[in-house]
């Protein structure tokens, strides 16, 4: 009876020895797994935007302007964009509930005016490969690389805002504090899509996501702005973060700005013309004639 129990103790460590190993080997193999930029990536993820600064100017290559018909339908369009770093004016802020019966979930994005209205939006996401798609576990594993996707509100706003069936988008004018913060805002962007043009990263469903970037970026321009919070992780549940701590205009209460902010049915009612970024912010936007 006694041997009976030794062998089955004997099993029992080897068994747990095995196991040990096993996930040892899966740990550094996981490990040792390295971002790349140079995979088979999906049309609207195929360019990397680069940033290049002359004299006060910055030209930023391959800002996406696709037009989509559908998430799968669209004319595929790049373009290069100048900009004055000086006329930087304004910074909006657009808040995207993937589903609204789970208001914990939502995509944030930042957009960037100029004095002449011209807007250049930056959508940070997982950068997916043909084929992939995206789920919030295997963005804990080193499955996707990140992307700074740049971009002009008619594509980066308009795709979820006309294209999307279950998805509500909220667009709120930011609150900068102090002068000369929104050109420092878009140089840290910038700055930093060029970095990840050099040395790639891994997407993290926790710590490297749109919200803690954008978090990042506002509190290196001005520290402390943004407090550690539950909406940093969880966007969704921002708009008491931004009220409590003035990150972006209120008007009324917040359950009120939160419903005139929607901009969903103004997108769909665009009349192709008019620019879309105007079409979207003005009152009344889904009324405009079309004569």
């Amino acid at each position: 009876m006694v041997n009976a129990w030794s062998i089955l103790e004997a099993g029992a460590i080897l068994i747990l020895l095995i196991g040990a190993i096993a996930l040892l080997w899966a740990l550094i193999r996981h490990l040792r797994l390295r971002p790349s930029n140079e995979r088979s990536w999906v049309n609207d993820n195929q360019r990397l935007t680069t940033a290049e600064f002359v004299d006060g100017v910055v030209t930023v290559r391959n800002v996406r302007d696709f037009e989509w018909r559908s998430g799968r339908d669209f004319d595929e369009r790049w373009v290069d964009m100048k900009i004055k770093l000086d006329e930087v004016s304004k910074i909006w802020f657009v808040l995207e509930y993937f589903d609204p019966s789970r208001r914990q979930m939502a995509h944030t994005i930042m957009s960037f005016e100029m004095r002449d209205g011209t807007r250049l939006a930056c959508s940070i996401e997982v950068r997916r490969e043909k084929g992939e798609r995206y789920h919030p576990i295997k963005g804990l594993f080193r499955q996707y690389e990140l992307i700074y996707v740049w971009a002009t509100e008619r594509d980066v706003i308009g795709v979820r805002t006309r294209c999307r069936k279950r998805s509500v988008t909220h667009l709120f004018e930011a609150v900068v504090l102090g002068p000369g913060n929104e050109r420092r805002m878009l140089e840290s962007y910038l700055k930093r899509t060029n970095k990840l043009c050099n040395s790639p990263e891994w997407y993290n469903t926790i710590t490297n996501t749109c919200t803690t970037n954008i978090v990042g970026h506002v509190n290196e321009v001005y520290p402390g702005r943004v407090p550690r919070a539950v909406a940093v992780l969880l966007p969704g549940l921002s708009p008491k973060l931004l009220q409590r701590n003035n990150l972006v205009k209120i008007d009324g209460t917040i359950e009120e700005t939160m419903r005139n902010s929607i901009i969903d049915e103004k997108a769909k009612s665009w009349d192709g013309v008019v620019d879309f970024g105007d079409w979207i912010r003005e009152q009344g936007g889904g009324e405009h004639s079309t004569e």
